[in-house]
């Protein structure tokens, strides 16, 4: 198609051309000009010659993501594919980049996202393709879009809309009329993709699909379990990049009921891991059961079994934190001898990072989600404002929310246990009544010390003055997880990651993470090469992932490309709008740096711009 689109452009333009001349010649006689003659004849002897090449990239710094040397040549592709590295001088093209200056990369692979339901009304999955991300792979955490029957449509919406904060407005934009099992959802998507995508089978949905209601109920019998095999045998076929589940105590839908996959016996998550291991190739998504509050002994006895059973690498998060949105901390010691016998046992695993730090708003008001965990800041959030300033000055009350924060719910069984914002982490982004020189770069511990309270008091306190218009920020970007995330990083079984594309956008957008990481860790603090720094970005994952022709630039592979600027690529502002199904809003990750983003040899992002072109494929494993 797109080479169709090329020859209908080249003879438009001759037309045009040739329009011109014709007008020249009957106005000045230029028919007769010897000089003119031997330029028809010259372009006409050019129009003969085949053009080689749809894309050139020319004149750039190629890092093609093994890890070896930058090179200054050119890239030509074609039919999507790399078809030769170096010096392409005077070779015709159809359509060329000029990329002098900058470099050019293999495109990014992002391991964890949520893109699966946006994808069926945003083919580009935003904004992660302007940071020059070409491959997505969604379905993580145990749910997915598919398979999902029609009656079951509701509950898989109900655990997207509390598991990951997606708007029930914007999911009734999913396509889902066009899909219910896992390989019509990916047909589905056939010719309508921006970027590459991947999508794990999510064993929530599986469940559901074999035991109805009683997936929320109960443990699987015997027979249920060899259903649900086949189910995964049969998404694997179709082409899913894995298996993924979930025993996570903060993953329940919008009723505050478990997910599914949180109901299911050790024996279940084992068959169906080792079910899409026989598939030979892919990845296994898992969130043990102390994910959300530090990893024990059991959870890596867990992890290392699945990999046994499965043949299959293993992802996880939060590896050596207090949570998966942690970053690795006094448990890093323990985690990496975790590593160590999983990988001396054949049954490796890996733990997905969190390279670029929170930065989210915090407000006394009904917007925030983020103290869910402590019960009762949440519920004083969701009170009328007269409510609330009388809660304040009740002594009772105050005294049970003063270290309420600190001592968040960790009890599964009580309700969720999603990590609350600490306050040595939370700092005053906007106060109509405390100056900015008082708490300008001071966290609220801080300010707290300052005025002889505790942090809970000084910020219900500074709350009630400012009559709940008080803007705090959670900000995650402190010296000590400076150095967390420095030191682990470069464990070779640490990925960098998570954008969590198409998920929490009402609080942040996490789809800069690889912006932030070529700037800062890789420009400011040097912690890698250049070309070390790309190879961890894209062929890393691809490798682990089964992606084996992406994540590198090799002739023969597909041409999925970045080109940006190494001195200028990262971070640029966020802004909140509305722009999803139904005009619900949401924070969009803006960059710097960038200049294109090429999916399968054809430009999807040129400076800042989407092109409108649809090149992107569903990948496999292989």
């Amino acid at each position: 198609m797109q080479r169709c689109k090329a020859q209908s452009a080249r003879r438009a333009n001759s037309v045009i051309t040739n329009t011109a001349r014709a007008r020249a010649s009957c106005c000045f006689g230029a028919a007769r000009d010897p000089i003119l003659r031997a330029d028809r004849r010259n372009r006409r002897r050019k129009e003969r010659t085949p053009v080689e090449y749809d894309l050139i990239v020319r004149n750039g710094y190629v890092i093609d993501g093994t890890g070896l040397a930058r090179r200054r040549v050119d890239v030509g592709v074609k039919d999507g594919r790399i078809a030769r590295i170096g010096r392409l001088d005077g070779v015709p093209a159809s359509e060329e980049i000029d990329a002098k200056g900058r470099v050019v990369a293999p495109g990014i692979v992002d391991a964890h996202t949520h893109y699966d339901p946006q994808i069926t009304f945003d083919p580009y999955a935003t904004m992660s393709c302007f940071h020059g991300v070409t491959t997505v792979l969604a379905g993580n955490c145990g749910f997915s879009v598919a398979p999902t029957r029609k009656a079951d449509r509701q509950a898989i919406q109900d655990i997207f809309a509390k598991v990951e904060d997606m708007d029930p407005v914007a999911l009734s934009g999913v396509a889902w009329d066009n899909f219910e099992t896992f390989a019509e959802f990916l047909g589905s998507l056939e010719g309508s993709l921006g970027v590459n995508f991947a999508c794990y089978v999510g064993h929530s949905n599986v469940r559901r699909w074999v035991m109805g209601n009683a997936a929320i109920e109960r443990e699987a019998t015997a027979g249920e379990i060899e259903a649900m095999r086949a189910i995964v045998r049969q998404a694997m076929e179709a082409g899913a990049a894995g298996f993924s589940t979930s025993l996570s105590p903060t993953q329940a839908d919008i009723h505050g009921r478990p997910v599914p996959s949180r109901f299911a016996a050790r024996e279940e998550v084992l068959a169906l891991a080792e079910e899409a291991g026989r598939h030979g190739a892919g990845s296994i998504c898992f969130l043990p059961a102390g994910t959300s509050i530090g990893l024990k002994e059991d959870d890596y006895d867990y992890i290392i079994e699945i990999g046994r059973r499965s043949g299959l690498p293993v992802i996880i998060q939060g590896l050596g934190a207090r949570s998966k949105i942690d970053v690795p901390g006094a448990g890093w010691e323990d985690a990496v001898r975790a590593l160590d016998r999983a990988q001396a046992e054949g049954a490796p695993f890996y733990s997905l990072l969190i390279a670029r730090p929170f930065d989210r708003a915090v407000a006394f008001d009904e917007t925030n989600h983020h103290w869910q965990a402590v019960f009762s800041w949440h519920a004083m959030t969701r009170l009328p404002i007269d409510e609330r300033r009388a809660l304040l000055k009740n002594p009772r009350a105050r005294e049970e929310m003063r270290f309420a924060v600190e001592n968040q719910n960790r009890d599964p069984a009580k309700g969720t246990t999603i990590p609350a914002p600490q306050w040595d982490n939370v700092f005053v982004d906007d106060s109509p009544n405390l100056p900015v020189e008082t708490h300008q770069g001071r966290s609220i511990a801080e300010l707290a010390v300052g005025e002889g309270v505790a942090p809970g008091d000084h910020a219900l306190d500074l709350a009630l003055k400012d009559d709940f218009a008080t803007k705090l920020r959670w900000r995650m970007d402190t010296s000590d997880w400076s150095e967390a995330v420095a030191r682990s990083q470069t464990d070779p079984r640490i990925l960098i990651g998570t954008s969590d594309g198409g998920a929490h956008l009402a609080k942040d957008d996490q789809s800069d993470f690889s912006s932030y990481f070529l700037g800062k860790w890789v420009r400011e603090r040097q912690l890698w090469s250049l070309e070390e720094g790309v190879r961890q970005i894209t062929q890393v994952p691809a490798a682990l992932l089964g992606f084996h022709e992406r994540g590198t630039l090799q002739v023969g592979k597909w041409a999925d490309m970045m080109i940006f600027d190494p001195d200028q690529i990262g971070p640029v502002r966020k802004e909140f709008v509305r722009d999803l199904p139904g005009g619900v809003g949401r924070y969009k990750a803006y960059g710097r740096g960038v200049h294109a983003t090429i999916v399968n040899g054809v430009p999807i992002v040129l400076e800042g711009e989407l092109t409108g072109r649809k090149p992107g494929l569903v990948v496999a494993p292989q």
